[in-house]
């Protein structure tokens, strides 16, 4: 084949595919106002391959959001709500004894799946999270000594609710660096929530998102054919230059006694590359690693108690480094 015609075809592909992925943001606000941030920051993992942390109160529509980008990317979705008493083999599955065969089989868990909700993985214990694990950075799942792939795509989207901590299990740092991205969803404007009663009053009925008008506008195949365009957005010696020096300069923070790891700098250049590609661009700019700074980051830095009482935030933190980081030209 012609290299030229072979690279108008990737190209017509990748244009397809932006415009594919676009129109989720359209198809997602049928049954969920106002959480545009939250739906780009879901897109972005899925073209990174990587994993979301989300937190927000109970009552914001974070299952809705998770099962209609499901819905409106044709991918399989499954809920998992993790409770003190949940074991590792009602995730990834289990062994079974079939009397009928006289032998033991594999019964899949809710892991093998496109998109799992993990819903409040911060009430379970640390035996049960670490189940995750493997998935999350093999993407796996090994039961009696056999490895078994899981489904492409693969993503993990883990709740917490950030105000009630009492029969809580925090999850440590190392998994916490397991996620791409920490979303958080805030509460609806007075406006969004007008319009949240006004759909319910409608007839808006949450659990079925086909009679909202929610349709398939994007499919796996927009996803690699997006991810072949990003491996190829370009990143200057002067970008990567910056994204180490933001997170090294968090490592210097007198507010944290945890800074950003080398895993987090290529977490934050990988979802800036992911965000230029979005937005219509083939290379990336500061604004791009900005733009994705807070939730790459945030999770992966710990305040000192000190701060912590001061009212510091790790947001305020990120927010103060970018200030001060000098920017490329």
């Amino acid at each position: 084949m012609d290299p030229t015609t072979d690279n108008a075809g990737h190209t017509e592909d990748a244009a397809a595919a932006r415009s594919a992925l676009e129109a989720l943001r359209a198809e997602i606000a049928k049954a969920v106002v106002g959480q545009d941030p939250a739906v780009t920051g879901l897109v972005v993992a899925l073209l990174c391959r990587g994993h979301v942390l989300l937190e927000g109160v109970p009552g914001v529509a974070k299952t809705l959001l998770v099962r209609t980008l499901a819905a409106a990317l044709e991918l399989d979705t499954k809920r998992v709500q993790f409770t003190p008493d949940l074991m590792p083999g009602d995730i990834t599955g289990s062994l079974v004894y079939d009397a009928r065969t006289a032998a033991f089989s594999f019964q899949p868990g809710p892991v093998f799946t496109h998109l799992l909700l993990a819903d409040e993985i911060n009430r379970t214990p640390p035996k049960t999270q670490s189940a995750l694990l493997e998935a999350m950075e093999e993407r796996q799942v090994t039961v009696d000594g056999t490895p078994r792939p899981l489904p492409d795509p693969f993503l993990v989207i883990a709740t917490q609710n950030p105000v009630e901590y009492e029969g809580t299990y925090p999850l440590p740092e190392a998994q916490l660096d397991r996620f791409l991205l920490k979303l958080t969803i805030p509460l609806p404007s007075r406006q969004d929530e007008i319009d949240v009663l006004t759909r319910h009053a409608a007839g808006f009925d949450p659990r079925d998102l086909h009679a909202a008008g929610v349709r398939p506008v994007a499919g796996p195949a927009d996803l690699d054919a997006a991810r072949t365009a990003i491996a190829k957005t370009t990143v200057s010696p002067e970008i990567a230059a910056y994204v180490v020096d933001l997170c090294r300069a968090t490592r210097e923070s007198p507010s944290l006694t945890l800074g950003v790891s080398p895993r987090g700098a290529t977490a934050l250049l990988s979802t800036a590359r992911a965000w230029a590609w979005l937005t219509g661009r083939d290379y990336v700019i500061p604004d791009d690693v900005k733009a994705l700074a807070l939730p790459t980051l945030r999770h992966r830095v710990q305040l000192r108690p000190e701060a912590e009482m001061e009212g510091v935030t790790t947001d305020s933190v990120i927010n103060a480094i970018l200030a001060h980081v000098p920017v490329p030209r």
